[in-house]
């Protein structure tokens, strides 16, 4: 067996060892033995998603097909997660990435914005956070946004400059340009519910948990000053602490212009898929008033796609990512909501009301949100970020009476800007990373300050937005 196997099952182990320790201890007064089974299968199929001794669909699907075995849950009610219509609406989303991608449309608009606007390194940055926030509300993942669309454009741009890690030219450039690029992702990811699969997921587990959700506008509302503050002050931090040694840039124009000519003309494809883009924007932004669900507003979306040939069916087939995200998210999703259907959920909230006692929820909510931030160290994906803390943070927090929305927003940006504190923060992170611009240790340093930053913003500002609309 290879190294690579036995750590594999070692760590596999390890999960069915946790979930084992939990099956037999016996259940606490007020859990009945149905939600303390699921309960034991729930958190090792968490740690499953940490260690990842299999990726995480595979640990999904091995999940689900011992719910009904163990006794559980009924095989109806172990499946009942797949016609969840979130998790359609990311996996729908993802098809729009591949649209950006196949047609070329998101290139287009960077080095559009580029040709115009790129003359120095600091607007240079500005436009990538410019382009990224355009592409984000349909590309739900930052690996697909981050690594297919905005990366290597950045890197054209780097090698235009005559940035090179190995050699050192240029290094600060080139390290400035990618860690902002990548900053622009993160940022985004924050702005937009469809901007990230773990924001989405953080929604839904709470509307199974405690009953309310948002919809794609609200989120908005709420993110959008504090998202826009971020992005105008972060490049600037970036530029005053990464210090590029180039200042004018001349050739990005150039780079622009010449990536733009070889394009060609804007081809029908990506007219169409402008429109589509636009019509699926609009309709998510009334839903109050035509009331169609965000799920069908994507799907139609995707059909249109279909129709029009911006993309083909075997494009759809071949999004492993989309796959993967519902066959996950619809497993862990459909357990957290059985957990409060069989009234674990209640017992936690109640245990935790009883030791909360007497504590102001809001300095509750200070702590446990720099508790939960940092503890991103430990982990290497949102989604498991996510599944891993989100519901336990918020039980408590709520049990201490913090108001669910507010408190649930909060937790799943700040998911996000934890990305920044290593160089394995999120699946994008490594791409960026190993340019080798920026070595560890400063990567690990700029990510603290920006992390911080995000907090701070997060909290000062975006609390009181949430009052203003009502939401406190």
């Amino acid at each position: 067996m290879s190294k690579e196997n036995s750590s594999n099952l070692l760590r596999g182990l390890i999960c069915v060892a946790i979930g084992a320790i939990i099956w037999f201890i016996p259940a606490p007064a007020g859990v009945g033995p149905q939600a303390w089974g699921l309960l034991a299968v729930f958190v090792a199929t968490i740690a499953g998603f940490i260690l990842q001794p299999l990726p995480l669909g595979a640990i999904a699907i091995i999940a689900c097909a011992l719910l009904p075995v163990l006794g559980v849950m009924k095989a109806g009610q172990a499946l009942e997660g797949f016609s969840n219509g979130t998790i359609w609406l990311i996996v729908s989303a993802f098809m729009f990435a591949t649209g950006f991608i196949k047609t070329g449309l998101g290139k287009r608009i960077a080095y559009l914005l580029l040709s115009r606007f790129g003359k120095n390194t600091l607007s240079v940055a500005y436009v990538m956070s410019a382009a990224d926030f355009i592409i984000a509300p349909f590309t739900p993942s930052n690996t697909a946004r981050g690594g297919g669309i905005i990366y290597p454009i950045v890197n054209s741009v780097s090698l235009a400059l005559g940035c090179d890690a190995k050699s050192g030219k240029n290094k600060r450039t080139g390290a400035f340009l990618m860690y902002s690029a990548y900053a622009a992702v993160i940022t985004s990811a924050c702005i937009f519910m469809t901007g990230a699969s773990n924001n989405v997921l953080a929604n839904t587990l709470t509307e199974q948990a405690f009953g309310q959700s948002l919809s794609w506008m609200s989120w908005f509302e709420v993110s959008i000053i504090p998202g826009l503050l971020l992005s105008i002050v972060t490049p600037y931090l970036l530029y005053k602490l990464i210090k590029p040694e180039l200042t004018e840039t001349p050739e990005t124009l150039a780079l622009a212009k010449k990536e733009l000519g070889a394009m060609g003309a804007m081809s029908s494809k990506e007219k169409i898929l402008c429109v589509i883009f636009v019509a699926c924007l609009v309709l998510w932004a009334t839903g109050s008033i035509h009331h169609i669900d965000s799920a069908i507003v994507a799907l139609l979306g995707l059909s249109a796609m279909i129709i029009t040939h911006c993309i083909d069916w075997s494009d759809v087939t071949k999004q492993h990512g989309a796959w993967d995200v519902l066959v996950w998210m619809g497993v862990l999703v459909n357990m957290a909501a059985y957990l409060s259907k069989f009234g674990f959920m209640k017992w936690f909230a109640a245990t935790m009301a009883a030791a909360c006692a007497g504590m102001s929820w809001m300095t509750m909510l200070i702590v446990l949100c720099v508790i939960y931030t940092m503890a991103h160290y430990l982990l290497a994906s949102n989604s498991a970020h996510i599944a891993a803390m989100f519901i336990a943070f918020m039980t408590i927090l709520v049990a201490a009476g913090a108001p669910v929305i507010p408190t649930a927003i909060i937790l799943a940006i700040l998911c996000n800007s934890a990305s920044f504190l290593t160089h394995y923060g999120c699946g994008v992170t490594p791409i960026f990373f190993g340019t080798g611009f920026m070595g560890q240790g400063e990567w690990w340093k700029i990510g603290f300050v920006i992390t911080v930053m995000h907090i701070v913003v997060w909290m000062a500002l975006g609390l009181p937005i949430m009052g203003v609309l009502g939401m406190m």
